[in-house]
C-alpha cells in the first residue's frame, strides 16, 4: 500500500489467530508490507494457527516472527513499521476463571504495556487495538454506547478492559495514535475451534451433538471477520483516536442462528446445558461512534455470513471424496 508515495509497513500481533491471519491477507492484497507476530499460545492447537499462517508465509512481503509480547524484545519488531494492529492475546471467557488468570494478566495487559512502551518512542501513523464487548458485562441499555460505564463479568473482560486503558494512558500521555475497537462476537471462516459458531456449524455437518448453554433466547450482535477487518483498516487510515464499538448491526438470539444454520444443513441436534459463568445474556452495539469517526458500517448479513462458514467447511470434507 502506497500513502502519499511512502510504501506501508504493518506490524500485526496474533498474526496466525482467526482474526489476525485475515487482516494480514488483506494488507498484503493491497500491496502492503506486513511483519506477523504471534506466540502460538495453547489454548486451542498449533496445528489450525499454522494452517492460517501457510497461505502467508510463501507471499511476497510478508515476514513471520515467532515471539511472545510479554517476554521478548519488542523495539526490533517496530523496526521501519508505520502502523501496528495489536490483535495478539488470551482469548476465552469460560477458561479465564481459577489459576489461568495469570495468563490472561501476562498476554492481555503485559503484553499490551510492553508493546506501548516501544511504541511512545516511535513516529507512528496508528495503533489499532483489538478489544472486546465483553467489557460491558450486562449492558444497562441496548443497544450499547462507548459512553456506558463498562462492567465486565468475567476475568477476561477485565483484562480486554485493563488493556484498553492503557491504550488510553499511553494515548493521552506520550501522543501513541490509539484506537481501541471493541469488536462484538467475531464470526466465519477460520473462527477458532471453540467458538460457537465454528462448533455449530461442524456438528450440523457431521450431525453430532451441539452443545447450547442457556434457554437460547440469549442475544448477540454478530460481526463478520471481513466487516471487522475493514474497520481496523478505516480506523488506522483515518487522523481519529479513541474507543469505538464494532458490531454486526443487528441483535440476533441463539435460537435464530440455529434456525438458520439448520436451514443450510439440515436438522440439529441439541443438548441443553445451563447458562456458563460469565456469559453475558445480550450484546448490541452502538456503532454510531465508528461511522462518524471513519465511515463504518457492516455489510455481511448474518444468514450470508453463516452460508460462508458452511462453505467453507464442507470444502475440505468435499476433498476427502
Amino acid at each position: 500500500m502506497v500513502l502519499g508515495g511512502i510504501d506501508m509497513i504493518a506490524l500485526v500481533t496474533g498474526a496466525a489467530g482467526f482474526v489476525g491471519s485475515h487482516l494480514c491477507q488483506a494488507l498484503l492484497d493491497d500491496g502492503a508490507e506486513v511483519v506477523g507476530v504471534d506466540c502460538f499460545t495453547d489454548y486451542y492447537g498449533r496445528a489450525a494457527k499454522e494452517e492460517r499462517l501457510a497461505p502467508l508465509l510463501g507471499r511476497p512481503g510478508f515476514r513471520f516472527v515467532e515471539a511472545d509480547l510479554s517476554t521478548a524484545p519488542v523495539a526490533p519488531l517496530l523496526a521501519d513499521v508505520d502502523r501496528v494492529f495489536h490483535l495478539a492475546g488470551q482469548p476465552g471467557v469460560r477458561a479465564s476463571w481459577g489459576p489461568d488468570f495469570d495468563l490472561y494478566l501476562r498476554h492481555n495487559v503485559a503484553a499490551t504495556q510492553r508493546l506501548l512502551e516501544a511504541c511512545k518512542r516511535r513516529p507512528l501513523d496508528k495503533l489499532v487495538y483489538s478489544s472486546s464487548s465483553s467489557v460491558y458485562g450486562d449492558a444497562e441499555t441496548y443497544p450499547t454506547p462507548e459512553s456506558l460505564r463498562p462492567q465486565p463479568v468475567s476475568p477476561y473482560g477485565v483484562t480486554k478492559l485493563a488493556a484498553e486503558h492503557l491504550c488510553e494512558t499511553y494515548r493521552k500521555s506520550f501522543g501513541v495514535p490509539a484506537v481501541s475497537l471493541r469488536l462484538f462476537t467475531v464470526y466465519g471462516p477460520g473462527q477458532r475451534p471453540d467458538m460457537a459458531f465454528s462448533r455449530l456449524v461442524r456438528a450440523a455437518l457431521s450431525g453430532e451433538p451441539f452443545e447450547v448453554y442457556g434457554d437460547g433466547r440469549q442475544t448477540r450482535d454478530f460481526t463478520f471477520v471481513t466487516d471487522v477487518v475493514q474497520a481496523m483498516r478505516d480506523a488506522a487510515d483515518s487522523p481519529w483516536c479513541g474507543v469505538a464499538n464494532i458490531g454486526g448491526g443487528a441483535r440476533t438470539s441463539l435460537n435464530e442462528v440455529l434456525a438458520i444454520v439448520a436451514e443450510l444443513c439440515g436438522d440439529l441436534r441439541l443438548v441443553r446445558r445451563p447458562r456458563a459463568v460469565g456469559d453475558v445474556r445480550d450484546t448490541a452495539a452502538d456503532i454510531s461512534t465508528a461511522e462518524a469517526a471513519f465511515g463504518y458500517r457492516p455489510r455481511t448479513s448474518l444468514r450470508e455470513g453463516l452460508a460462508a462458514m458452511v462453505a467453507a467447511e464442507r470444502r475440505p470434507q468435499q476433498a476427502l471424496r
